[in-house]
């Protein structure tokens, strides 16, 4: 009788340090279908916005993408989001909800919008630059893109019956990305080379591709460069050769050690955490904006080359030198972009 309570009593124990064991390892925090409701709302409510903004320049003749009939293509995608984040937030609410149909819905969207603000950070350093965007109604439209492609992905990874670890809620050590995602940040860096000596040789009066330093800062001037890159280029700085010089600085800084802790040359936050977002948001915003329109304008230029389409020469002395320096710079951007897109995936998993 007493041997029978005894090995009752071990077993419950047992099975009760088991079930603290898996309650550990599943987190107290752990995000189910329940975890939708919030992150369903806010894609709801941004569909309703996007589909609002397409009908509106469909509508009124707005061009977007260089067209007028996108704008129907973009209100069709806020009202599937809407739909479907509407469909999330209820079923977080009160009933489970079905990940396996709402997930795939959720990341082809996340898909689509991501490609549809490709050319956010062309209007950012346009507007930095020249206090102006080539359009308004497609600057507005790569931007709430954007941010319904961060939207829909966060929506896609927190809903459905996930389990999270708790933890002990400190965070990741920092770590260097593996070999293969450092040698497509080397990549990316000697993909810039060409391009930074190609503007710097402008900035410093050079001539390149038919085409001399003093000759460049006439056209700028008549595109209407504002003051702040005029003065960088009478000091023999090209605002954009800057740019890439920052953007290899933050490609490393994704793949090695010091991208996730401050170093010693921060001064006063050395040790300290770096928080995810201040690489990851522009990284990804970069990769986003890059990638695609590195590669498909190499395409446009394969093309070009074989002979398939033509191309102006424009401002410079012949056809072959345009082409010169287009591929210099597609080039550049389309490897770039996509080692920055590896290197953003590499440090969204080391960090996690």
């Amino acid at each position: 009788m007493t041997t029978s309570a005894g090995g009752a009593a071990v077993r419950a124990a047992d099975d009760g340090g088991r079930a603290g064991r898996d309650a550990v390892e599943r987190g107290p925090a752990e995000r189910g279908p329940a975890g939708w409701g919030a992150d369903g709302r806010g894609v709801a409510a941004w569909g309703v916005a996007y589909a609002g903004f397409g009908l509106g320049c469909a509508l009124t003749g707005e061009a977007l993408f260089g067209a007028v009939r996108p704008g129907w293509a973009v209100a069709a995608v806020g009202a599937v989001a809407a739909v479907t984040g509407a469909a999330a937030a209820r079923g977080g609410r009160r009933r489970p909800a079905r990940p396996r149909v709402l997930r795939p819905v959720l990341w082809t969207l996340c898909a689509l919008t991501g490609a549809a603000a490709f050319g956010l950070l062309m209007d950012v350093i346009t507007l930095v630059f020249n206090q102006d965007v080539d359009s308004w109604p497609g600057a507005v439209q790569h931007a709430l893109a954007a941010l319904g492609a961060v939207l829909l992905a966060v929506s896609a990874r927190t809903g459905g019956p996930t389990v999270r670890a708790a933890g002990t809620g400190s965070p990741p050590a920092s770590s260097a990305a593996s070999g293969t995602v450092q040698l497509a940040a080397l990549a990316g860096t000697l993909a810039f080379a060409p391009y930074v000596v190609m503007k710097l040789t402008w900035a410093l009066g050079g001539t390149f591709a038919g085409l001399s330093g003093a000759q460049m800062r006439a056209v700028a001037v008549r595109n209407g460069a504002s003051g702040l890159w005029l003065t960088l280029e009478s000091w023999g700085v090209d605002a954009t050769a800057l740019l890439a010089v920052l953007g290899v600085f933050l490609l490393w800084g994704l793949v090695r050690p010091w991208g996730q802790v401050f170093p010693r040359w921060t001064w006063l936050l050395r040790g300290r955490r770096v928080p995810r977002w201040l690489p990851l948001a522009p990284a990804l915003l970069g990769a986003a904006t890059l990638a695609p329109y590195g590669v498909f304008g190499i395409g446009y230029l394969a093309l070009a080359t074989t002979g398939v389409v033509t191309v102006s020469p424009g401002d410079f002395p012949t056809e072959a030198d345009v082409l010169l320096v287009a591929w210099i710079g597609l080039g550049a951007f389309a490897v770039f972009g996509t080692a920055l897109a590896v290197a953003a995936r590499s440090y969204w998993h080391r960090t996690r």
